[in-house]
């Protein structure tokens, strides 16, 4: 099978010729650039450049060579931009490490040691690395003191929100004014100089944008005590996403082979909502999108949605979500098992290979084969699996460990166990 066909198999429900892999076609399963730049130095590859692509997460987007070392089967559509020295600017990494960033990014080094992203003025903070960290924190939020009477700011506030200022290929791109001919463009070529399976990243959240604007605390408040606001913020929203999907359906829809959405619902304890508070704010609207993308589309689609879901899941397939990531199996009632059994026949499971934090930074290498190994013997029965880690791969994961988890893999695949 070509990567194509093997990652369409699994979705299909058919196990194919052996399990697919994905590293790094979101910015949910992907890695660290930290992590990336030990890893390239293990392996002596120190030739490649670490390119930050999410300047927010600080992940890299590794080489092509290091694709194939690994046996991925799936890109990105945004690795397509960005794909000239010129898009790159050098900075160093929290380790001392060299890296790039897009020339577009900027943030500003702080005497403390901290960086600060700011407002076009120069005078609103929007995000901030402390000294040490390794991520940026939005620190702006528009409504946190309440909702407006009107939503005719919205887009210039939505603009403010780090996530979106300062979002990842192929959307930082997409002011310049033939930025959809280009999307075009550029995964035709992707579609014809590989043959790794195609996902493109559009958002399209809805309980995170409420959290971006109104903050956590705020918004969590609101699902109980205000719903007739967040109902008139979802549906402003949704004015936004679905005349975004119009236009990448008629894009990339015949292109590429997923849609990624994104709406982190759950706490490692369970999801942030009673089911029926998803049912009556959520899963309408994000029926909405799947019918849109269904209709005009052959997109498969796709949800990010870190924690404890299980609850939901029940009405989010209903909703016509196909796929699911990053199955946080240490989140309460998310064992592999458990879910496998449950959901296998209805959902393909996109994760869930090994725990990022617990076993894949602080593991040994024979602790993470078995883990791995054992996931991949649940997961992958009767197909609808993707193998990828439970979320990104963290900085503080040792290459070592990386080598071990990708060693596993290729075990299982190789029907050596």
């Amino acid at each position: 099978m070509t990567s194509r066909e093997r990652v369409l198999a699994a979705i299909g429900h058919s196990e194919p010729d052996r399990v697919p892999v994905d590293l790094s076609a979101t910015p949910s399963s992907g890695i660290s650039a930290i992590a990336y730049s030990n890893l390239l130095r293990h392996i002596g590859r120190t030739d490649l450049p670490v390119l930050i692509y999410d300047v927010v997460q600080q992940l890299a987007q590794p080489d092509p060579s290091i694709l194939d070392m690994f046996g991925v089967d799936v890109l990105d559509i945004g690795r397509g931009f960005n794909d000239s020295p010129s898009d790159w600017t050098p900075t160093t990494l929290a380790n001392g490490a060299p890296a790039f960033y897009p020339t577009w990014y900027r943030p500003a080094k702080q005497q403390d040691g901290s960086s600060l992203t700011f407002d076009d003025d120069g005078t609103r903070v929007l995000s901030k690395m402390p000294v040490g960290a390794t991520f940026f924190d939005q620190t702006y939020f528009p409504y946190v003191d309440g909702y407006p009477s009107d939503y005719t700011t919205l887009d210039a506030e939505m603009n403010r929100i780090m996530w979106s200022r300062h979002v990842h290929s192929p959307w930082d791109h997409a002011h310049e004014p033939d930025f959809w001919e280009q999307l075009r463009t550029r995964a035709l070529h992707l579609r014809a100089t590989t043959d790794k399976a195609l996902l493109v990243v559009c958002g399209c959240n809805l309980f995170e944008w409420g959290t971006f604007l109104r903050r956590m605390d705020n918004f969590l408040m609101d699902l109980l005590c205000d719903q007739e606001n967040v109902e008139r913020l979802l549906d402003e929203l949704m004015k936004r996403h679905l005349a975004t999907l119009e236009k990448v359906c008629a894009a990339v829809g015949d292109i590429a082979d997923i849609i990624r959405f994104g709406d982190d619902l759950g706490m490692t304890q369970g999801p942030f909502m009673a089911p029926d508070i998803y049912r009556q704010l959520f899963k309408p609207r994000h029926a909405m999108l799947c019918d849109y993308v269904k209709t005009h589309s052959r997109m498969h689609t796709f949800i990010h949605s870190c924690g404890s879901i299980s609850l939901l899941m029940p009405d989010m397939i209903d909703a016509g979500i196909e796929i699911f990531n990053p199955v946080q199996t240490n989140a309460f009632g998310m064992s592999a098992a458990f879910l496998k059994k449950e959901f296998g026949a209805e959902c393909t499971f996109w994760g869930g290979g090994i725990e990022t934090a617990g076993v894949l930074n602080v593991g040994t290498p024979a602790r993470i084969r078995d883990q791995v190994l054992e996931r991949m013997e649940i997961f992958s029965r009767g197909g609808g699996y993707v193998f990828n880690t439970v979320h990104n791969i963290l900085p503080d994961v040792p290459p070592q460990n990386i080598i071990a988890l990708f060693e596993a893999v290729r075990e299982f695949n190789g029907g050596t166990r």
